[in-house]
């Protein structure tokens, strides 16, 4: 398995080498072959990091590690597949093949430094990728060299260099707190850490734990530092979106989740608990508002990535052992929803050539694939069954309850309801009311079935998420719901 490991870290770098050098047809085919065989690899570590972890040098994969794996190989595969198609529609542009270079360099370079994040062994080296991913970003935000695009990306970049800057003060105070204990010479790996952590100086894993949630939650999008999110999804690229929302923001959950271990072994659950409980209902609670008044369909898909990573940081706040394997679940399924539903907005978006709520009409007629699909992954989203984002918050719930936090869980389920009825008001209105007639009318028919293959993708792993899971998948969520009760 170890070779598994190093193969996750490199094969993304081929597809981003050829970009400098092939012809556009050779690096899409490449990267569509890096994403299925980054894909393969993760599902074959499953069996493995459900059972005990994998480590070769400065990588490292345990069952929560996975989980991300996980999630950013399959959004890297169904992205991959679906740029063919974004992209078609620009191939008789004079300047294609510079643009295609600079896209899928960036495109496969972010992806890999996402799969690399959860793999890495430390906490430096987890906020080393994460910068990376920053940087890497916020190019591909601009790469549609726009003037929105590139405000979109300058404001990314201030907003993610402050909360990062606060990261990494927060890493010096892990590493001031693992000294007391292991050393000037130790290198903030994780499992010294979290065998040390119950012996660490409490106040200084509390600020930085705190540090952490403020720096890492300016990537993952926690209300009040989510404010470069909206306008950085709505102007990148379609495929570069939904990577942003179906695996940056996951990933740098998960580097909260690691000073959430250490913090939780140190301090005890009530402190780490609330204060995730106070952000995620802060993020819930803005998003559900503004879902229900939204005129661009990828703001509105942003927002929604703004409550989804709510209800996460609520789900760990409960503490409970099905709650957080309902978390777990929950970052796969968000990542299959999401990703299918920004690849219907963006075959909406090429259809229509345009982002507005109100001008997109009479999908289902002219889409009859990407409409409907694009619905279904609205209501995958808003928790609808049989899909996996239903039962992750049911196992969510119902972990609160179990755990006695009834108040907080109702808090949940009244807003999941509220952001269902913004998600599905302005879904149904796209899918289902008459198209206008005229000669500005769309013609019938997908433009691309490289738009649609994956995401009937992503319908199927929805379903089998939401049915029934495979058994070694079910064994590495338990694991990882039990490791992030601060075991090693």
């Amino acid at each position: 398995m170890t070779t598994v490991l190093v193969l996750l870290a490199l094969v993304p770098l081929l597809p981003a080498a050829a970009a400098l050098i092939a012809p556009p047809r050779i690096v899409q085919g490449l990267t569509v072959a890096s994403g299925i065989v980054c894909l393969g690899l993760a599902l074959a570590l499953v069996p493995h990091a459900s059972h005990g972890d994998v480590h070769i040098g400065i990588l490292r994969t345990d069952a929560l590690s996975t989980v991300f794996v996980l999630a950013t190989a399959f959004v890297y595969a169904t992205c991959g597949a679906h740029s063919i198609g974004y992209l078609r529609h620009d191939e008789k542009a004079h300047d294609f093949p510079r643009y295609a270079r600079r896209f899928y360099l960036g495109f496969n370079l972010f992806a890999w430094s996402m799969l690399c994040a959860p793999l890495v062994d430390g906490l430096a080296l987890l906020w080393v990728a994460v910068e990376i991913t920053t940087v890497v970003s916020a190019l591909l935000v601009a790469v549609e060299n726009t003037e929105g695009a590139t405000e979109a990306a300058w404001k990314y970049v201030l907003i993610a260099s402050v909360g990062l800057g606060v990261a990494l003060l927060a890493t010096i105070f892990m590493y001031y707190a693992g000294a007391q204990e292991l050393g000037q010479t130790y290198d903030l790996a994780f499992p010294p850490l979290l065998n040390a952590a119950p012996h660490l100086p409490h106040t200084a894993v509390r600020l930085s734990f705190v540090l952490a949630v403020l720096g890492f939650g300016t990537k993952v999008g926690l209300v009040p530092v989510h404010t470069w999110l909206p306008d950085a999804h709505a102007e990148a690229p379609t495929p570069v979106s939904a990577m942003l929302s179906g695996s940056l923001l996951a990933v740098s959950f998960y580097a909260v989740l690691r000073y959430f271990q250490v913090a939780t072994a140190c301090l005890g659950p009530r402190f780490p608990q609330t204060v995730l409980l106070v952000f995620g209902i802060a993020s819930l609670l803005l998003a559900a508002l503004y879902l229900l008044d939204q005129h661009d369909i990828k703001r509105l898909l942003a927002y929604s990535s703004v409550e989804h990573m709510g209800i996460l940081a609520i789900g760990v706040s409960f503490g409970a052992p099905l709650a957080s394997a309902g978390v777990l679940l929950h970052v796969l399924a968000h990542a299959a929803a999401k990703g299918n539903a920004f690849m219907g907005a963006g075959a909406l978006v090429r259809k229509y050539r345009t982002k507005e709520i109100g001008q997109l009409r009479g999908g289902a007629e002219l889409l009859p694939w990407s409409a409907p699909l694009f619905l279904a992954a609205i209501l995958a989203l808003s928790a609808m069954p049989p899909f996996g984002i239903f039962r992750s918050e049911f196992q969510i719930v119902a972990g609160g309850l179990r755990a006695d936090r009834y108040g907080p869980a109702a808090v949940l389920v009244v807003l999941v309801t509220l952001a269902f009825m913004g998600l599905a008001v302005a879904a149904t209105r796209i899918v289902m009311t008459p198209a206008t007639a005229g000669s500005g009318r769309p013609d019938r028919g997908e433009p691309s079935v490289w738009m649609v293959a994956p995401v009937l993708a992503g319908v199927i792993a929805l379903v089998v998420l939401g049915l029934h899971p495979p058994a070694d998948l079910a064994h590495l969520l338990s694991r990882g719901a039990a490791e992030l009760g601060g075991r090693a």
